[in-house]
């Protein structure tokens, strides 16, 4: 018999999805812990499960990676849609996600997403030819669901896409008339732009009359992003800052005139984090724990890291991570010509570099590295528990960017009571307060060069050093602040609700939430029970057993 305690499933699921309540389809490329190259999968993991608890029934979307086939929990086969597109048959995989116990569909097409390397690319760090064809698959098949073409017997009021990925949503429900669900787009990265050569307008399903400048043409191209922003009937950003700088030529890639013309539809929301997995008070992948009333464990977690590191075991060296993609648009160039004055000028400054990007820049990191022994850590790659041990162990976040619409890492690192040293644009600008003004949390540094850089890591640096008083007291400060995603899914909640008026129920609580996804994921009986809901009356298949 399943343990429940206490909880009555039939309670449960009409609270969670109540007949009333909105019904969302997220739609991504990605979501942690099922795939993850950035922080849009740390956004599209943390933010349903939270407008799931404001009452939202929400189901997600994204490609059945190999990764994401072995992990989602009680995966059944919901639909076989067929040819979705020429060469490319479809069905869905129903399931859970691993961590929040979220209702899942899974794009199973293993022509186009069983394949090494990462979700965009293959092995040798090449983006993959046939994107277009793949991510074009991704928004068709988002489409049938919202269109009630899926046999699921479950239709979305609202479909909510992600990036250029997803760009072609909106385009294809708009194309399908009065009768279909609303939109909302969200830019998390306005750079990206989601471009193909033209011919891969009919590889992706597209129909010739919306290949032109007023529809998703853009320089002889199209543009998946582009395709989002037009169609979308609300777009959003993830910070609001980024949300105007969107609208200048040194932001908006291209498309500025386009945000400014749709600026009435366009809202900035600021990303939150998941302060259940990013807490120091219970990490699990931490050394000893700490909190706000209580650091001494940080002190502990500084020591690791440099054991497991290989630097020298000193509190009192001012030590600096660097936990970021190594691209230019991270400013890794920059970090990378100065880090030799830096730690000449520092003699006890160390620095820790983790992430992976551009060729070069992860050889150059590499190869600096062998030069200063027991002061600076390079490791190339991407590894979630070594992120966590860095946000412990560090003194001080840099990052700087040319441009961040949002940015999840500094707040991970106020979390964890680790300074930021950050540029003034985008989301860092939105969530770091200088040092020099009243309840600082940070230092900020205006120019995207070295000097100003160095200059305001020069004033952190002295600030750890020569005012221990002011560092603590920084220290607490940020890691009291709220940066959860309740106030941002909120607003979430508010822009589905001017879009679809339709009441929103009763927030499901957090305990109870956490009680079902626990009773999810462990008692395989109890799994099978509520999976049957995410589909109704659907007649699932296992996975096993297909073809």
């Amino acid at each position: 018999m399943a343990v429940t305690a206490g909880l009555d499933r039939d309670r449960f699921a009409q609270q969670l999805h109540p007949g009333d309540s909105l019904q969302v389809l997220f739609v991504a490329s990605e979501i942690y812990p099922l795939a993850k190259t950035g922080g849009l999968a740390d956004v599209c993991a943390s933010l349903p499960k939270h407008l799931a608890r404001q009452g939202i029934d929400i189901r997600l979307l994204m490609p059945g990676y190999p990764g994401a086939m072995e992990q989602i929990k009680a995966p059944q086969v919901a639909a076989d849609l067929g040819e979705v597109l020429p060469g490319a048959r479809v069905r869905l995989v129903a399931g859970w996600t691993p961590d929040s116990g979220l209702p899942i569909w899974l794009v199973d097409c293993p022509a186009l997403f069983q394949r090494p390397g990462t979700v965009y690319q293959d092995p040798d760090g090449a983006d993959w030819g046939d994107n277009a064809l793949r991510f074009g698959l991704l928004s068709h098949v988002a489409a049938r669901i919202g269109l009630g073409q899926a046999a699921l017997d479950w239709r979305p009021d609202i479909v909510h896409a992600h990036d250029w990925h997803t760009g072609l949503v909106p385009l294809l429900l708009q194309q399908a008339g009065p009768q279909r669900p609303r939109t909302v787009f969200t830019i998390h990265n306005a750079a990206f732009l989601g471009c193909f050569p033209m011919e891969s307008a009919g590889q992706a399903g597209l129909s010739p009359e919306i290949l032109s400048g007023n529809g998703i043409e853009f320089y002889g191209q199209i543009s998946f992003l582009k395709a989002g922003v037009v169609y979308a009937d609300k777009l959003t950003t993830v910070s609001p800052t980024y949300a105007c700088e969107i609208q200048t030529p040194e932001y908006g890639a291209g498309l500025d005139g386009l945000y400014q013309a749709r600026s009435n539809d366009l809202t900035g929301i600021m990303n939150g984090i998941d302060s259940m997995l990013w807490d120091p008070a219970t990490d699990p992948l931490l050394p000893h724990s700490y909190s706000p009333d209580n650091i001494e464990g940080k002190r502990v977690c500084k020591a690791s890291l440099q054991d497991h590191s290989a630097l020298y075991i000193d509190r009192r060296a001012p030590l600096v991570a660097f936990v970021s993609r190594l691209t230019r648009q991270k400013m890794a160039d920059v970090v990378l010509e100065c880090l030799p004055q830096m730690l000449e000028q520092h003699p006890r400054l160390q620095f820790v570099v983790h992430g992976r990007g551009e060729k070069d820049l992860e050889e150059g990191f590499s190869r600096i590295a062998l030069e200063y022994p027991g002061r600076l850590a390079v490791r190339i790659g991407y590894e979630e528990p070594y992120a966590h041990r860095l946000q412990a162990g560090a003194d001080i976040l840099l990052h700087g960017s040319r441009f961040e619409p949002c940015g999840l890492t500094q707040l991970y690192a106020m979390r964890y009571g680790t300074i930021p040293v950050v540029r003034r644009v985008g989301g860092l600008a939105d969530s770091v307060i200088d040092a020099a003004m009243k309840d600082a949390t940070g230092f900020v540094f205006e120019e995207e060069n070295g000097k100003s850089m160095h200059q305001a890591l020069r004033r952190c640096i002295e600030s750890y050093e020569e005012h221990p008083c002011d560092w603590s007291r920084m220290q607490e400060r940020i890691m009291k602040m709220d940066f959860s995603w309740s106030r941002s899914a909120n607003k979430y909640v508010q822009l589905y609700s001017g879009l679809v008026p339709k009441a929103v129920p009763t927030s499901v609580t957090e305990q109870e939430t956490s009680l079902v996804v626990k009773t999810r994921n462990r008692q395989g009986a109890y799994t099978k029970a509520v999976a049957s809901l995410a589909c109704k009356k659907n007649q699932l298949v296992p996975v096993s057993n297909y073809g």
